[in-house]
């Protein structure tokens, strides 16, 4: 899924040096801001689909997240089982009455301007899934995360299909452990299940 990000965010090029220590440190002033006071449970939402290289990044996150066994965190959105336009509604409505208070980051693929290819987002609030593509979908997330995986603005069906692998798995890597660090540096003195 396709999405347009909303204002109050940070922007970290992936392909330059220390990208990986910008973006952790930027997704964790964005979860400190937000996410320890009043929320009972953390969900990973991770929205794309398997079947467009450019689309992937939610489910690629998805996936190497899965892994996570911290009590109240919870991932939806995997290769697998992907999070796309057709269930993203029903899987809201699942997190809401199945989690206490959850805090939701949701995370896509979107495009941009050839400027900002490769770069990663974090902002406060929530993002609209589909807006790239002109679909009209629920606003999702108390923080989101968005990768530009290629150029926006014409034909973006064709495009997401055309999107490198390589940059979108040197994304997915990067946004998997800043949340890991994050979450390890949250709940470390925690149980895990």
């Amino acid at each position: 899924m396709v999405t347009k990000v909303l204002p109050d965010k940070k922007s970290v090029n992936i392909n330059k040096r220390y990208a990986l220590l910008k973006l952790t440190n930027i997704l964790e002033e964005f979860l400190e801001k937000s996410l320890w006071e009043s929320y009972k449970s953390v969900v990973i939402l991770c929205i794309g689909t398997d079947r467009s290289t450019g689309d992937c990044l939610g489910p690629l996150v998805g996936y190497k997240l899965s892994v996570l066994r911290y009590n109240n965190v919870y991932v939806h959105g995997t290769l697998e089982n992907p999070v796309h336009a057709k269930n993203l509604t029903d899987t809201l409505n699942f997190i809401n009455k199945n989690y206490e208070k959850p805090f939701i980051i949701a995370i896509d693929a979107c495009l941009g301007t050839s400027e900002h290819i490769g770069h990663i987002t974090i902002g406060e609030g929530c993002l609209r899934p589909g807006a790239g593509v002109n679909k009209t979908l629920p606003p999702v997330g108390h923080v989101h995360i968005v990768g530009v995986v290629n150029l926006g603005g014409f034909m973006e069906y064709l495009i997401l299909q055309n999107t490198r692998l390589n940059l979108v798995m040197k994304m997915a890597d990067a946004i998997t452990n800043a949340i890991m660090y994050n979450l390890w540096k949250r709940f470390r003195n925690e149980d895990v299940i």
